[in-house]
């Protein structure tokens, strides 16, 4: 059976106008006016409303062992949140332990998605040490698995972190195989150096995480992550930059050439470092690397984001509830680093993007999907509105009003950190190749459905 999304305003990155859209197949295969469909066509009145690409969040951890617990969300239950926000694919992370071999963890992240997921969704493969036999399983991982995006941690020394030796074999071999590299950036041994201080200080709080790792640990992080990919003459990508001084970092090595590109997060533009501040122990809610940073960094990053300076807005989902928080009660650098934020990436960047005139309708569609398709080799399948594309399609209602609540939420969690926040629309459907998943902001479809999606590489 036909699907018809009829009468809605189509807005895309660059386009903007009112049509109908037929999907058969799993693919669109018409727009345009008083499209004639086939008897028995689902049709989903869209008049009055906005329809948008399936939104693509880049960066989420569903399945995540990380010190000592695991995230709490499943590919099923992440997937359900992030559908009734909006995103209809996702790019997670397979992150081998450090003595494991890559394609041991692509094994067992296919354990946890497979026949799980309730959309589609890729990963980038994460490097954790480098030697002959990683390279050589790394190649086949791209070529055989289609997983062109890789992932290091200039961070979490002595767990995910490597060394420059390693970073350089892997950036050489992505250069090599057309693969974009994605980086956590920050100074790995300052970090270990400035925790050490505060604990010895007794200073021990999750008001002191973000003073452990300051703005300029991240900036110098990310100056040198450009600097092995001009040594290298590969492709990268920052992932989660959270200030200003970071940015200007990877924004004047773009100008000398580098092929870098930059993503932030909502909380980022939203959520200041007052919240780790908070007493009783609820400033943990809000812990996660890099910190959130002082509220003067917020004009900067809307700014960057609406003049395309930051490309992609993502989540960095890493939900650890309020008990998994407590393991770090007494030494924030054992608080699990992340928050649940999959579902409401994209109505807090409509509500406080949008509609207040600081985001520009087609950059919110570009920075929240196209731009992730065209970087990581999934447009024009994904991220647009067009013939032969994918029907993933977001019906939106810019009238609706409500709040984010825990108790309304669909991500495994205990709490939501914008718990409360005024948000402006909903999605009234959300159809992925053509299915409708989602009707008025809730789950009504078919479970296990997602696909694994294979990419090329792009990046030459």
């Amino acid at each position: 059976m036909g699907l018809l999304i009829k009468g809605g305003e189509i807005v895309t990155a660059d386009a903007r106008y009112v049509a109908d859209i037929y999907a058969e197949g799993e693919t669109i295969t018409a727009i345009g006016h008083d499209l004639e469909v086939p008897p028995g066509t689902e049709v989903v009145d869209a008049t009055g409303k906005y329809v948008f690409p399936g939104f693509i969040d880049p960066h989420t951890h569903i399945y995540l062992p990380f010190m000592g617990t695991y995230a709490k969300d499943t590919y099923d239950t992440a997937t359900t949140a992030a559908l009734c926000g909006g995103t209809t694919t996702l790019i997670d992370f397979c992150i081998p332990e450090v003595n494991e071999d890559p394609w041991s963890a692509v094994d067992t992240w296919t354990s946890k998605s497979e026949g799980q997921a309730n959309m589609d969704y890729t990963w980038h493969m994460a490097v954790t040490r480098y030697d002959d036999k990683v390279g050589e399983a790394l190649r086949e991982i791209v070529r055989d698995r289609g997983i062109s995006s890789f992932k290091v941690f200039l961070a979490y020394k002595g767990a995910l972190g490597i060394d420059d030796a390693s970073l350089f074999s892997t950036l050489s071999l992505a250069k090599e195989l057309g693969v974009i590299t994605t980086a956590h950036c920050e100074n790995a041994d300052v970090v270990l150096e400035l925790q050490k201080a505060f604990v010895d200080a007794g200073k021990l709080g999750p008001e002191f995480h973000e003073p452990s790792r300051p703005a300029w640990v991240e900036a110098e992080g990310t100056s040198h992550f450009a600097f092995m990919l001009r040594a290298t003459g590969a492709s990268g990508y920052v992932v989660h930059l959270s200030n200003e001084d970071a940015l200007r970092r990877a924004t004047e090595a773009k100008l000398q050439g580098v092929d870098i590109y930059v993503e932030t997060l909502i909380q980022y533009l939203l959520l200041d470092n007052t919240y780790a501040e908070l007493p009783d122990f609820e400033g943990a809610k809000y812990v996660m690397s890099p910190p959130l940073r002082e509220k003067r960094n917020q004009n900067v990053l809307w700014a960057a984001l609406q003049a395309g300076v930051i490309n992609t807005l993502a989540t960095d989902h890493a939900p650890f509830d309020t008990v998994q928080k407590q393991m770090g009660k007494d030494n924030f650098c054992l608080i699990p680093n992340g928050i649940p934020s999959l579902e409401d990436r994209v109505r807090m960047a409509w509500t406080h993007g949008v509609a207040t005139g600081r985001l520009d309708i087609h950059r919110f569609v570009d920075s929240c999907s196209t731009a992730a398709a065209k970087i990581f080799g999934l447009f024009p399948r994904k991220g647009t509105i067009a013939l032969g594309s994918d029907a993933d399609l977001v019906v939106y209602d810019p009238d609706w009003e409500g709040a984010i609540s825990v108790e309304t939420h669909h991500m495994n969690m205990d709490y939501n950190p914008f718990e409360g926040w005024p948000v402006k629309g909903r999605c009234a459907a959300v159809t992925v190749r053509g299915q409708v998943q989602v009707v008025d902001g809730e789950f009504t479809g078919q479970k296990g459905i997602g696909r694994f999606i294979k990419r090329e590489p792009q990046h030459f």
